[in-house]
């Protein structure tokens, strides 16, 4: 009796978690329309849980409806961006030094290959690994953290706000900043490893989260 819902939750939450990584790594781009029979086609779903998974990404902020429109990826100002960013600087600082306590020698390798990986994708230029391999250097200390609750809203605004953090038609510029943010990892790392928790806190908030060029966000 149990299966079909379950089934047809976990379909709601493949559509979810599809879009929402494309809007992530700017596949969508602002405005986008989305078209619910491409999705289907391509997900081989039924319209029912892309229709629920379109409006849940709505809710979360990532979609809005527009009459005889339909969904399309929401725009967000600067401005609000930059809100954000500050709110993400000191839940994830926060989420870091909860972590110190918990994180394994298995967890510290794991972020260094993704520095690493980090660093092959800004050389090859391919900022949608960029963007999955930094969100999943994160999400190492965050899954340590021990506060759901923490972990549950920061994830939010990082899937709803942030999508590219920083983007330019400029790749030397690009290039540069990016390159900038994969040594903060290292140095995230270095604090993470040393147990230092008020370091680690304050550096993700004032440095690593605070954006010198909101003309690139």
């Amino acid at each position: 009796m149990n299966k079909g819902p379950m089934i047809y939750h976990s379909l709601k939450d493949h559509v979810y978690n599809y879009i929402a990584s494309q809007i992530q790594d700017g596949t969508l781009l602002p405005n986008d329309k989305i078209n619910e029979a491409s999705i289907c086609s391509q997900l081989n779903v039924s319209r029912t849980p892309v229709r629920e998974g379109l409006i849940k990404l709505a809710s979360d902020n990532l979609l809005e409806y527009r009459p005889r429109r339909g969904f399309t990826v929401k725009e967000i100002d600067t401005p609000k961006k930059l809100e954000v960013f500050e709110i993400v600087g000191a839940l994830d600082g926060l989420a870091a030094s909860l972590s110190i306590d918990h994180l394994t020698e298995d967890d510290f390798t794991k972020m260094d290959e993704l520095i690493k990986k980090i660093d092959v994708s800004i050389a090859l230029e391919n900022y949608q690994d960029y963007q999955k391999y930094q969100t999943y250097f994160h999400r190492v200390y965050l899954n340590r953290c021990g506060n759901v609750t923490l972990k549950e809203q920061l994830i939010s605004l990082q899937d709803g706000f942030i999508r590219q953090t920083y983007f330019s038609d400029d790749n030397k510029e690009l290039y540069a900043i990016l390159h900038v943010m994969n040594e903060h990892h290292r140095h995230i790392l270095k604090l993470l490893k040393q147990k230092k928790k008020a370091d680690v806190q304050l550096y993700l908030q004032n440095v690593h989260w605070k954006i010198e060029y909101p003309e690139m966000i």
